[in-house]
């Protein structure tokens, strides 16, 4: 029996929840399973761990029924209440929720009454003009539902925070500069820097809106007008992201951003707070429960916050995993920032895949205010990034110790390698050359399909090898390409822990890996952490950011992160290991 990852419980129970919709089941009992579901997603442990412990229940949004039917899942791979559920309504209907414009309703309709289960048999239907004939629909809601299958296919269910976050930033910087526009902000899932992102959403503070709906909806990176309303415009973006603009008066500004930054379990708990205090919270401002009146207008957050008689709480944490509990002991964590980074300990040069030599990438460096860096080329086995033989790793390292002392004293340039954890456990260099070079960085690379147990035991090699430092992505994942390979990640944060290896989080936004639910677990046990951006050129410099917002996400605070560490605290922790 092939033993069910977080991730496949947590997709049965997406699925579960949207066929009860379509049923037609109780609000409730659907929320139960996409709250259950996004908190098996969240998770930084193994579920199967937690079931060993006997604490399912413990964990958020997860009762007794859900609790059993998790047990069910782990223990024969099979959910019986799955399979009636799918045996009364066709599975794929599930998938027809995806297009703009079907809802539950609608799609329950297209299978009783037209006999339609697929996305491929709406699409054929909706083209030759079957649709029309049903009640409440005509020419144009057919068209949009082909529009909103066309749609469908230009994008995934989500996007990288990558690709979406410069365009939100364009459209923002584009909209400011408009005479109208007096401030504005990205809001939502993005605003609280979540590795994927659904849709856009940007708020413009301006007394005239008009202005800045028509440039808006008349940009020449939109695909398709959504809406366009007069305070409030939606559009499709050529690269398949839909993009909402709200303009609002200055004096509601606070409320919206909160309210439209999320998320939404965080805004719950801000609401349950107001209303003991005989307040209504909404995206406007706080009333009076009884009397309806507005009795609080927020133009800042921060007041919306002093409002409710807490400090203000960073939008990375806005989750509802804590942070309202923290806030109200007044145990916020400090966060770490860009502006505690001094380091990069993880970047590639033309020796191997990179496009920059060592000095280019040194210099690069040094410009964007960091004061040491590590050049870790692959190593031998990866042949397809031009990995460097032990012959050509002992010329780099004489290469980089030229650089490093003509880039004089306020900047130091280390050797290190990303050494290949091969597909038999073993590493890619032996030992006596390992001992060579001031920081080893080990990483999986290739067939991050095995089985748990031999590829966690692959990882564990590597984390007990006396020279490796640093655990690079160290779950394999690409956003949103690849899944995570599937680790033991308990057994992982054990070993680190026992030998002092730190892990990565890699900040390339198609990685992120540690992220911010894994990270907050190591920091938990003590384990040190490195944010590093693998650069293969320049720019790739500048994600840091990206890792940084992660590692927010996961409360992380700056003492436990070794590139906050200035050159000496970091040689002599070197040195500390044996290198």
């Amino acid at each position: 029996m092939a033993r069910l990852t977080n991730r496949d419980i947590a997709e049965v129970f997406e699925n579960i929840a949207d066929l009860l919709e379509i049923k037609g089941e109780s609000v409730f009992r659907v929320v139960a399973y996409r709250d259950g579901a996004q908190t098996i997603r969240d998770l930084p442990r193994d579920l199967s761990a937690i079931q060993a412990e006997g604490k399912l229940t413990e964990l958020p949004n997860i009762g007794e029924t859900l609790a059993e039917k998790i047990e069910e899942l782990l223990t024969t791979g099979e959910l019986n209440f799955y399979k009636r559920i799918t045996a009364e309504i066709p599975l794929s209907l599930v998938e027809m929720l995806r297009v703009n414009g079907v809802g539950p309703k609608k799609a329950k309709r297209f299978w009783q009454e037209l006999n339609i289960v697929t996305l491929a048999e709406l699409e054929v239907a909706a083209r030759e003009g079957k649709l029309r004939g049903m009640s409440g629909m005509g020419a144009k809601s057919e068209q949009k539902i082909i529009d909103g299958i066309e749609a469908l296919k230009r994008r995934t269910d989500r996007v990288s925070i990558g690709v979406a976050l410069p365009l939100a930033q364009n459209i923002l910087h584009d909209l400011l500069k408009l005479p109208q526009a007096q401030r504005g902000d990205i809001a939502g899932s993005l605003r609280r820097y979540k590795p994927t992102i659904g849709d856009v959403d940007i708020l413009i503070v301006a007394d005239d809106a008009a202005p800045i709906m028509q440039a808006f909806v008349t940009r020449s990176d939109v695909a398709r007008v959504l809406g366009h309303g007069p305070t409030k415009s939606s559009v499709e973006l050529l690269q398949g992201l839909q993009v909402d603009v709200r303009v609002l008066p200055a004096a509601r500004y606070g409320t919206a951003l909160s309210y439209f930054t999320g998320s939404k379990d965080h805004n719950v708990r801000l609401r349950e707070i107001a209303l003991k205090q005989g307040l209504s919270l909404n995206e406007s401002a706080f009333s009076n429960v009884e009397t309806g009146e507005e009795v609080v207008l927020c133009a800042t957050e921060e007041e919306v916050y002093t409002t409710l008689g807490l400090p203000y709480v960073p939008p990375e944490l806005r989750e509802d995993r804590g942070e309202i509990e923290a806030a109200q002991a007044g145990n916020l964590p400090h966060l770490i920032t860009l502006g505690d980074i001094r380091s990069d300990l993880h970047m590639h040069t033309t020796w191997s895949d990179g496009s920059l030599s060592i000095r280019e990438m040194a210099e690069a460096a040094r410009q964007r205010g960091l004061k040491h860096i590590v050049i870790t080329d692959h190593s031998r086995s990866l042949g397809i990034a031009n990995g460097l033989s032990i012959e050509r790793l002992m010329e780099q390292q004489q290469a980089i110790r030229q650089v490093d002392a003509e880039m004089g004293s306020d900047f130091t340039v280390l050797h290190g390698t990303e050494m290949e954890i091969k597909s038999d456990g073993t590493l890619d260099y032996p030992d006596e050359v390992l001992a060579q070079l001031d920081v080893v960085i080990a990483s999986l690379h290739t067939s991050l399909r095995q089985p748990r147990e031999e590829i966690t035991q692959r990882l564990i090699n590597a984390i007990r090898n006396p020279h490796v430092d640093i655990i690079g992505h160290p779950r394999g994942q690409l956003i949103p390409e690849r899944e995570p390979a599937d680790l033991d990640m308990d057994a992982v944060f054990a070993a680190a822990r026992e030998h002092g290896t730190v892990l990565e989080i890699n900040a390339n936004p198609h990685r992120l890996d540690l992220d911010d639910s894994h990270a907050r677990r190591a920091q938990e046990l003590g384990i040190k952490l490195a944010i590093n951006t693998d650069a293969h050129e320049a720019a790739n410099l500048e994600l840091t950011h990206y890792g940084v917002a992660t590692a927010r996400r996961g409360w992380i605070q700056p003492e436990n992160v070794i590139n906050t560490w200035d050159t000496g605290q970091l040689l002599d922790w070197l040195r500390s290991r044996g290198q």
